[in-house]
């Protein structure tokens, strides 16, 4: 949508048949859904995209404003957040009692703590000399990276429960928040205090936007068009091989696919050093998630976004990321879009999205195996909340995605749903670069390279990389210009 918006040729290639990819649309019947990520947070760097390409993200797409920001669920214990700081710290008295200054205390530092952060997050990080810039030597005291989100929290409250409300958002990163750098405690900040928002349609729909405004000014979208090969002559990208036999030239290539999977698939066996099969597997990944889609007749007495949380929590986050095994207990997040958005289902109907993380898979677990047990201990857990006693028979439609669905049928490289891990050997500099370090004229975009995953980051990864690729176009035409040889962008 950028580079369209600036002029260029732009073709994009989408092994799906729908735009998106893991957070694309998802159809059972009558019923739609989101594949992945079920809300949007910092709608203004959303809007910055849009005004950037010459629109207005409000002419494609309505955003709703969740109050309260979701429920948690520690047994009987609801406790439910919003961003009124004022009603929000009187929950915690009235649940956590004596931790209501801690929030007050962690809400203001992590203001100034994001402050310092959000530079990093908006440039790319190409050598280790860029750790010697201002903005990393000013955010350096508040980045905790040493520190774990886990023990950030706990300087803050005293209720372990109040502690796991404000670190379960490690799992965005598909970490453990007793694993995860403090520097990531700036997740719940954010939720608390810019909100979190519900575009009608579903997230989906601003993948489908960014597709329909690229098409506006020019560019191409071809759906159900992977790409086997990316080819490569002397070092540098030349074109891509396509699935159905096409061959296509292009100046540059922007990878978006997932990757660990681009590494290890895309490119000819020898073509990459650093990032081979050997060293790609090597490197730590996410955590996985086993997801239920289910079409259900009626409506449903639940909150649109719910996490219910494990007993023993603690363990429940050890088991997926440390020991590899399933949990007896596990945590369950449950989304309800249709408690405030009627276009997803039909009348009277609902479409309930639920997501459990489980280990990805590196982990010796057998998921042709396990996925009917899985599948029918996911169904009888959700009959213990209340108002889905009788949620089997009333399921129309249903769909249940394994880890090895995610790998298999939308090529994530281990399952891994949130791509690379953010340990401190896999972030900024150390993360794959946005302009590619292997093959000249590539660019990567998404969860894999720098900022990180999720989508505030992955839409700056697209900034970044579209700026790097239109400077580096300039040049490259200013020094042809004089040759007379000037040559357009195509990708």
């Amino acid at each position: 949508m950028l580079l369209a918006a600036e002029g260029c040729e732009v073709t994009v290639y989408e092994k799906q048949a729908v735009v998106g990819g893991r957070s694309a649309r998802l159809e059972l019947g009558a019923y739609r859904f989101d594949r992945g990520a079920t809300f949007l947070m910092m709608p203004h760097l959303l809007e910055e995209l849009f005004e950037m390409a010459g629109r207005k993200l409000e002419d494609y797409v309505t955003l709703l404003k969740l109050d309260p920001l979701y429920s948690l669920h520690f047994g009987d214990t609801v406790f439910s957040p919003g961003t009124d700081r004022d009603r929000t710290e009187a929950e915690i008295e009235r649940l956590f009692p004596g931790d209501g200054a801690g929030y007050r205390r962690f809400m203001a530092d992590e203001e100034d703590k994001f402050a310092r952060i959000m530079p990093l997050l908006q440039r790319p990080f190409g050598s280790l000399a860029d750790y010697a810039r201002k903005d990393v030597l000013r955010a350096l005291p508040k980045l905790h990276a040493a520190d774990t989100v886990y023990g950030r929290l706990s300087r803050y409250f005293r209720d372990e429960r109040l502690r796991f409300a404000f670190t379960f958002q490690a799992k965005y990163l598909g970490m453990s928040p007793w694993d995860c750098p403090g520097t990531f405690t700036i997740l719940s900040y954010l939720e608390h205090a810019y909100g979190l928002m519900h575009p009608v349609g579903g997230v989906h729909r601003v993948l489908e936007a960014m597709a329909e405004v690229t098409e506006e000014h020019g560019g191409v979208i071809r759906t159900s068009a992977g790409v086997r090969r990316i080819r490569v002559k002397n070092g540098r990208a030349t074109g891509l091989a396509l699935e159905n036999g096409e061959e296509v030239e292009c100046d540059y290539v922007i990878l978006g696919a997932d990757f660990g999977s681009a590494m290890t698939t895309l490119f000819e066996p020898g073509t990459l050093k650093r990032y081979t099969p050997d060293r790609i597997a090597r490197k730590r990944f996410s955590c996985s998630t086993a997801m239920l889609y289910l079409g259900v007749d009626g409506k449903l007495d639940l909150p649109h976004h719910a996490v219910h949380f494990a007993a023993d929590y603690r363990l429940n986050v050890e088991e997926i990321t440390a020991a590899g095994r399933l949990s007896a207990d596990p945590s369950l997040y449950v989304h309800n879009p249709s408690a405030l958005d009627p276009t997803l289902a039909p009348p009277g109907k609902s479409s309930l999205y639920v997501l459990m993380p489980v280990p990805n898979l590196k982990a010796d677990i057998d998921w042709e195996a396990e996925r009917e047990r899985v599948q029918a201990s996911m169904l009888e857990r959700l009959t213990r909340i209340p108002g889905l006693e009788d949620l089997p028979e009333r399921t129309e439609e249903q769909l249940f995605f394994s880890p090895l669905d995610w790998q298999d049928r939308l090529d994530v490289y281990a399952g891994a749903t949130f791509n690379l891990a953010h340990n401190l050997g896999q972030m900024m500099a150390l993360r794959p670069h946005n302009a590619f370090a292997e093959v000249d004229g590539i660019w990567l975009v998404g969860g894999g390279t720098h900022p990180g995953s999720g989508l505030p980051t992955i839409f700056e990864s697209a900034k970044i990389s579209a700026r790097l690729l239109l400077e580096r176009h300039g040049a490259s035409r200013r020094r042809t210009a004089a040759a007379g040889a000037g040559r357009e962008v195509t990708g």
